[in-house]
């Protein structure tokens, strides 16, 4: 496909998990690739894999594991007949460990583009056309513009910023910065209750911080099923979350190195005094310096790039996958695998993505996961819908493990039996979510589920006595 007009068959603006996927395919599907990407690390050296490896959620399950064996040794270790005194938090050793996890991440997809020959350029990026990229040095060198066939845009997206609280990321802090802490805040206080915000709570709330998150919504987890966001409400402010719902924070200002937080909801106005104060209020696309105004390229009021189904931007030969778009949510095994559509796609391939089967998981503890709709989208539309549940507490393996919290709820269509949504809050829930992403994207019914036989004991017998418990035909499911 070469065309020796152009530099490149194609250009990749962005090395995180979308870019860098697509860069890859790109190459193993004969294409001349460059993945252009300019993050740095802390020793302001070239690092990829986008912030999802190196300050995001990457970041953020080694460090909750971390927390959650700390929590572990000091409140249920004794059950297991072991003794263990004065555990104590070092959290910069933690945050080497991090490090650690991300270095060698960085180094791996460093040692892909090389294994795979995609050329990786370590500059500021700009479509200028669809054909040509401005690329500037990192130093501040002489521009240049190189050209490609394609060019796919994969630059992610960033926090949102809030005007009545400025991040400084000394006091009122990103979520980056919280996940750099270098010790534990006597208290925390977190602007949204969504993933990232319950994600990063759940960290500082087993290390000993006192934290309180404020959610201008009256529901807490909108985006999840409401059965399965009450379960999570009732277990995390037992774990003693201080979770306030309808509570709009209006003003911030520092005294004496404290956030004073003014907030208001239903009661009234009131004030809170934190140690630190996270901004974690939503995410916005990485569009504003990405695209000349000259390109002409179309976004939408918020700066996502508008796609069609092949995720190609107005722009011909000029793609937008991951968090630039609004195709499906932000999330980077969607992005994952747009990189891998977009590529092949571009190589004359068609294998489009099922983007009702894209499984959503919020990591805290415990861990919350699903696929497919909820019980009050399916009601709203009014589907003919059967519904069941099973305890996390009725299985041997939960049980064995200490972690009998939680349940995996399944709902499917009441005449014709195909699952229709699958729902789990507890432990190890991001892998048990796998086996009813692959039911659903087979179109699998929920007696198909039922009759696979699942090892025991296994906390994925949840699964099996939920799907069994549809038509009444639970075993182990008591009153």
């Amino acid at each position: 496909m070469s065309n020796t007009k152009n530099d490149y068959d194609v250009i990749v603006i962005g090395a995180g998990p979308a870019g860098y996927v697509a860069a890859t395919r790109a190459v193993q599907l004969g294409l001349k690739t460059a993945c252009i990407d300019n993050l740095a690390n802390k020793k302001k050296q070239h690092c990829l894999g986008g912030n999802y490896v190196n300050s995001g959620c990457i970041s953020a399950v080694a460090l909750l594991e971390s927390a959650k064996l700390f929590h572990k040794l000091n409140h249920n270790i004794a059950d297991h007949g072991i003794s263990a005194s004065n555990i104590q938090a070092d959290i910069p050793r933690m945050q080497q460990r991090k490090e650690a996890i991300v270095n060698a991440l960085n180094q791996q997809i460093e040692k892909i583009f090389i294994d795979n020959k995609v050329e990786s350029i370590y500059a500021h990026a700009q479509l200028i056309n669809p054909n040509r990229v401005e690329i500037t040095p990192i130093n501040g060198g002489i521009p240049q513009v190189i050209t490609a066939n394609k060019i796919i845009l994969a630059a992610g997206s960033s926090s949102t910023q809030l005007s009545f609280a400025p991040i400084d990321n000394k006091l009122i802090i990103d979520h980056q910065s919280a996940l750099n802490l270098s010790s534990i805040p006597k208290t925390l206080g977190i602007i949204g209750a969504g993933a990232i915000g319950i994600g990063l709570a759940g960290i500082w709330n087993k290390l000993g911080a006192k934290v309180i998150l404020f959610e201008a919504q009256d529901s807490f987890m909108s985006m999840a099923d409401h059965e399965i966001a009450d379960e999570a409400f009732k277990l995390y402010t037992q774990q003693g979350l201080d979770i306030r719902l309808a509570s709009r924070v209006i003003s911030t200002r520092i005294i004496e190195q404290e956030v004073i937080v003014e907030y208001e909801d239903k009661q009234g106005r009131h004030q809170c005094s934190f140690d630190k104060l996270v901004v974690a209020s939503g995410r916005k696309p990485n569009t504003e310096i990405l695209i000349a105004p000259s390109a002409d390229l179309l976004l939408d009021e918020e700066g996502f790039v508008l796609v069609d189904n092949n995720c190609c931007s107005t722009l011909p030969g000029v793609y937008a996958i991951g968090d630039l778009t609004l195709s499906g949510p932000m999330l980077a095994h969607k992005g994952i695998e747009e990189g891998i559509f977009v590529a092949e796609h571009i190589a004359g391939q068609h294998s489009p993505i099922n983007y009702h089967t894209i499984p959503n998981v919020i990591y805290t503890d415990p861990e919350i996961a699903w696929v497919g709709q909820s019980e009050q989208d399916l009601l709203a539309i009014g589907e003919n819908i059967k519904i069941s549940s099973f305890p996390f507490s009725a299985t041997s393996r939960a049980q064995i493990m200490g972690r009998t919290e939680g349940m995996v709820k399944v709902i499917m269509h009441a005449e014709t039996e195909l699952i229709l949504g699958v729902h789990i809050i507890g432990h190890l829930a991001s892998e048990l979510i796998a086996e009813a992403v692959l039911a659903m994207e087979f179109s699998a019914t929920a007696e198909d589920l039922a009759r696979t036989i699942h090892a025991h004991p296994t906390l994925s017998e949840a699964m099996h006595e939920s799907a069994l418990e549809l038509n009444a035909r639970s075993l182990h499911l008591t009153i």
